[in-house]
């Protein structure tokens, strides 16, 4: 019987297209290197984001692509998100630093967590300093979501937040991410937004325009590298 959520050991935890509950990444020589948490979109483990874990990698830090379905018994819950909600997500990418900072070539105090679309709602998740309180977690030192679903929350963030997303995004609204940015609970953090116009869901995808789930995703030349850059040097500033 499949166990209610990842696990994090040895035995779990493999490298890049293990297909384990964690798939992880990290630079040569014994570290300590600051480390990020990948949390996948609703189809899965796919290329995508096993692609964003080397990218990480090759920008120094150890990466971790957490596999929230294999568990729960899922493959894909494109339009039926709920059947793994973001609280379980969170409380995911929380167990996920845990065995992150247990390890010897992580710098424990430098440890960030990006997310793609199902994956970026849990981040929005995570950040809350509500969430860290439940699930007794240690913040995040930074957090990345690309093209989240936003919800409504004045609630206070616990750690600073950088928001992804096109105008033009049919599946996840830029405009609900606006209307969050303008009102939560900063909380001394800093909460940066980027709506790229003309841009839609996946825009940093390596694929072209295409129909998904009855969504239009696809990579957009401009958006998909500056939001690369964005990333790299936000994670810069508070990791390295």
């Amino acid at each position: 019987m499949a166990h209610a959520q990842p696990v994090f050991d040895a035995t779990h935890i493999g490298e890049l297209g293990s297909g384990k509950d964690a798939e992880l990444v990290r630079p040569a020589g014994p570290g300590p290197f600051p480390a990020v948490v990948v949390m996948h979109g609703c189809n899965g483990v796919a290329p995508h984001y096993r692609g964003w874990a080397q990218t990480l990698r090759n920008w120094g830090y150890a990466a971790l692509l957490v596999n929230s379905f294999n568990a729960r018994g899922k493959y894909n819950v494109c339009n039926h998100g709920l059947q793994v909600p973001p609280q379980e997500r969170a409380r995911d990418a929380y167990q996920a630093a845990d065995w992150l900072r247990a390890q010897s070539f992580v710098r424990r105090t430098a440890i960030g967590v990006i997310g793609f679309s199902h994956g970026g709602w849990a981040v929005m998740n995570i950040v809350m300093s509500a969430t860290a309180s439940r699930l007794g977690g240690t913040p995040f030192a930074a957090a990345v979501a690309y093209y989240p679903y936003c919800e409504d929350s004045p609630a206070a963030v616990s750690t600073d937040v950088l928001v992804l997303i096109g105008d033009a995004d049919d599946w996840t609204s830029a405009a609900r991410c606006q209307k969050w940015a303008a009102s939560v609970d900063r909380a001394g953090h800093t909460v940066e937004l980027k709506v790229y116009p003309g841009a839609r869901h996946a825009f940093d995808s390596a694929e072209g325009m295409h129909m998904y789930a009855g969504h239009y995703v696809g990579r957009d030349a401009s958006a998909a590298p500056d939001a690369e850059q964005r990333t790299r040097n936000f994670f810069a500033a508070r990791l390295r």
